[in-house]
């Protein structure tokens, strides 16, 4: 959507950005309508299937490209900036912004009543369900909220690349296996795991990729370990064992009585 807002209808590149996550939630209220109606792993295929059809989609726009994908013309790049050492510069101000603001947004989500409405979810659907929680509004909101920010995201990546392609935006390696990989060694349910598990991703990524094939061996090789010997991840071992908490979203119950003594 960047690359077609950008090129076809003239839109500064760092404006399309937040349009590409506007079209992105539009676009994610009809296919949460499908996918809610799968469960457990036929959810998980369900959303690879959903991806798939994008990509083949995507591939018949002749105008961007069509299936070898298309860049950005010179003329819009040297708009954004006039030199590749200050658009590199401006990229990476923007990117620190986004995170920032991504992780704020994540922060007072779970912070909030959905965040106490997932929690919930998570642990038991229908016990949810029988205590008043709406689950289809809570799902709803988090699928297109989430839909919103990976598309920013993913807009400013390829922003930076200056080049995009339906095979590499719909990619199971960069989009489905690194993340699940990043999630799993940093550490689920907690914000910090991501985080964590990224910085391993990259100085993982920096280390071994020299090795070639070996170096996807290696990463499963280390996720299989971290999976074994901390199962709540490197963030969810050093949480548990010395009580460390960056951004913590528990809540702790607290009775009328305890609340008159402090």
């Amino acid at each position: 959507m960047l690359f077609a807002s950008t090129i076809l209808g003239g839109l500064h590149p760092l404006l399309a950005v937040p349009v590409a996550g506007i079209v992105a939630a539009v676009l994610a209220l009809p296919v949460a309508g499908l996918m809610f109606r799968l469960r457990g792993h036929y959810f998980a295929i369900g959303t690879w299937v959903v991806a798939e059809v994008f990509r083949l989609i995507a591939a018949q726009i002749s105008a961007l490209g069509g299936g070898s994908g298309i860049s950005l013309p010179a003329g819009i790049v040297t708009a954004m900036a006039s030199s590749r050492q200050l658009r590199e510069f401006l990229m990476y101000w923007v990117a620190l912004a986004l995170m920032v603001a991504v992780l704020a947004a994540i922060v007072l989500l779970l912070r909030s009543r959905y965040g106490l409405a997932l929690t919930a979810i998570r642990d038991n659907e229908l016990a949810a369900r029988s205590n008043g929680v709406d689950v289809a509004r809570v799902k709803l909101v988090v699928y297109v909220l989430t839909a919103f920010g990976t598309a920013m995201i993913g807009a400013l990546i390829f922003l930076q690349k200056l080049r995009i392609s339906p095979d590499t935006a719909f990619s199971v390696n960069d989009w489905t296996a690194f993340v699940i990989f990043i999630t799993v060694i940093g550490g689920i349910g907690r914000v910090e795991g991501p985080i964590i598990g990224t910085i391993v991703f990259f100085l993982l990524r920096q280390t071994l990729a020299d090795l070639g094939a070996l170096y996807l061996l290696m990463l499963g090789a280390v996720a299989i370990a971290v999976m074994l010997l901390a199962p709540k991840g490197i963030w969810g071992f050093f949480a548990e064992r010395f009580g460390w908490q960056l951004l913590p979203l528990e809540r702790r119950l607290r009775f009328a009585a305890d609340a008159r003594t402090t």
